[in-house]
């Protein structure tokens, strides 16, 4: 910013410029006992590592309204699951989680089905139950397995039709 007219300034005075340092550090090593030495690990039990998963959970509000949830289940449960599996989706596009990756993951389940089949009831209910529980991880990865990337990667449109006409498509229930 420049000094107002009446300040005065010396015209023998030199302006300040960059000079650079005598010693330039060398680059950074990766070193440390804790540090990886490969890409973040992936796979099995490690779930699916992404930007900003946690928008998800402020995601999940907006849907509390519409879910259908019987009363067997548990909108803990519910909700935990179905997370994991939008960031799961989020993941393979390497991207944040957005309402879409919800919206799939609760069609696919029926949570937004007022008339859902009753086998697909039975079924949810009993491999969301508890998944909200820490000591209920594994069962949580497995849920989150029975969607699989080529269900994920599916418009939400088609998502829905493909509900409509075959749920069992959209699951790898073995």
């Amino acid at each position: 910013m420049g000094a107002p007219r009446h300040v005065p300034l010396s015209p023998t005075n030199d302006a300040a410029v960059y000079s650079s340092p005598d010693v330039v550090p060398l680059s950074w090593k990766n070193g440390r006992p804790g540090d990886l030495s490969s890409e973040q690990p992936s796979g099995g039990f490690m779930g699916h590592q992404g930007p900003d998963q946690g928008f998800a959970l402020r995601l999940r509000r907006a849907f509390r309204d519409q879910l259908r949830v019987n009363e067997t289940e548990h909108l803990e449960d519910v909700e935990s699951g179905c997370v994991q599996i939008a960031l799961k989706r989020a993941s393979i596009y390497g991207r944040a989680p957005v309402v879409h990756d919800l919206e799939i993951a609760y069609r696919i389940w029926g949570f937004l089905d007022d008339d859902a089949d009753p086998q697909l009831i039975q079924e949810r209910s009993r491999r969301f139950e508890g998944v909200s529980e820490s000591h209920h991880y594994s069962d949580l990865r497995r849920l989150v397995a029975a969607v699989p990337r080529e269900t994920l990667q599916m418009s939400p449109e088609a998502v829905e039709e493909q509900y409509v006409s075959d749920w069992k498509a959209l699951l790898e229930l073995s």
